[in-house]
């Protein structure tokens, strides 16, 4: 960590040169003696990621960055302030803190939080962060989150934890057995020192294989901002044996979306299937992922499409978790059909169909974008249609 950095001149260049050519920087150089250019520009894409993602350290003064990709990495804060709100106590442990983005919202919940970071350099950095954000029950300790654990008798009212989402081996990773730190093979020592656990994870995992790798599952959270999955959140509770509820939320701007099933219940469910009706319902990506489906269907009291279209309908509209249309009507799939619609700018979307959206378009040459909303799906008779429809 260059203290130099820090340095007004170097702050205000910083500041300057945010949506400037970093190439031509970095070729120009700058005139600085304390600081590398190179340690400028990683300031500056640092920062730059940080804009929308992480508001408060980007307005805030005499804040330090780590390389990018600690910056692509961490949780944003729409996340951070949302899983900060679904726990409390006295105190926590982080045991992959990294940026300490998780931290600095958690410390609004618990009196006590520690922010365990492998790397020295990076702990360094977010000791020196917490001070300019004037978070004072915050302790930040450089080491190994579980050999840290492994060595202390402290318990605590909660553990977090995030273990990475890449293998040297495997790139991306599906499965909790292959990330790290390694989950199922600590859990044991995680309730030996909390009843609590809270796991992120990336939305790449797979549900049922997670449930089934760890141990006294009670809760699995799918998190989406704008209807994109970021994050599984997983809580388990020690000695808990009981219904697993799986809670879906689309943060946005306006007014987030809730959604919440039981797992059991979700297998034990049927939905009843129509054609379509009046309105059509496309569930937000959170809900796709948790895959409750008969949940949705019975929960709301719409009909499915069919059986993997997944999407849904009514002759009543109704505040839906997703995507709401009115249909305008709805077409057999044939050449004859499709050409009689006359349509040539319409936005596209298939579900349970063949054909891609590309192929789609090219066949029919219709332009992406518009006010029409066409829809390629299969009925409960397997018959392909296209449902014409407009957003409400």
């Amino acid at each position: 960590m260059n203290y130099s950095i820090l340095n007004t001149d170097i702050q205000d260049f910083i500041d300057v040169n945010l949506n400037s050519n970093i190439t031509s920087i970095l070729l120009k150089g700058t005139d600085f003696v304390s600081a590398e250019t190179k340690e400028i520009i990683e300031q500056i894409e640092a920062k730059k990621r940080c804009e929308k993602k992480l508001p408060t350290w980007f307005n805030a003064e005499n804040i330090y960055y780590p390389n990018k990709l600690n910056i692509e990495q961490t949780s944003s804060e729409a996340t951070a302030k949302h899983k900060s709100d679904l726990i409390n106590g006295d105190t926590l442990i982080d045991l992959t803190g990294g940026f300490g983005v998780d931290c600095f919202y958690f410390s609004k919940n618990f009196k006590i939080v520690e922010h365990c970071e492998i790397n020295e350099s990076l702990s360094k950095i977010v000791h020196h962060n917490y001070k300019q954000l004037r978070i004072e029950n915050i302790t930040t300790i450089n080491a190994d989150g579980i050999e840290y654990l492994k060595k202390s008798t402290k318990k605590y009212d909660w553990i977090y934890i995030d273990p990475s989402r890449r293998h040297d081996s495997k790139g991306k990773v599906f499965f909790l057995n292959d990330c790290l730190p390694n989950v199922p093979e600590h859990i044991d020592l995680l309730f030996q020192r909390s009843k609590n656990i809270l796991i992120k994870t990336s939305p790449l995992l797979d549900i049922s294989v997670g449930i089934g790798e760890l141990k006294h599952v009670k809760t699995v959270y799918v998190v989406a901002v704008n209807s994109e999955v970021k994050e599984l959140l997983w809580i388990s509770e020690k000695e808990y044996n009981g219904s697993i509820s799986i809670e879906t939320v689309n943060l946005k701007k306006t007014q987030n979306e809730h959604f919440s099933f039981l797992l059991e219940n979700e297998k034990q469910l049927e939905s009843e299937y129509r054609a379509p009706l009046t309105y059509l319902y496309e569930p937000n990506s959170a809900i796709l992922k948790a895959g409750g489906f008969h949940s949705v269907s019975n929960q709301l009291s719409v009909f499915k499409l069919s059986k993997h279209a997944h999407l849904y309908t009514s002759d009543k509209l109704l505040d839906f978790p997703g995507r709401s249309f009115k249909i305008e009507k709805t077409v057999p799939y044939n050449k004859k059909e499709i050409k009689a619609l006359g349509i040539t700018k319409a936005n596209i979307t298939t579900r349970d169909f063949p054909e891609t959206v590309q192929n789609i378009r090219k066949k029919l040459k219709i332009k992406d974008g518009g006010d029409i909303y066409l829809f390629f799906t299969t009925t409960i008779d397997n018959d392909k249609c296209i449902i014409v429809a407009k957003k409400l």
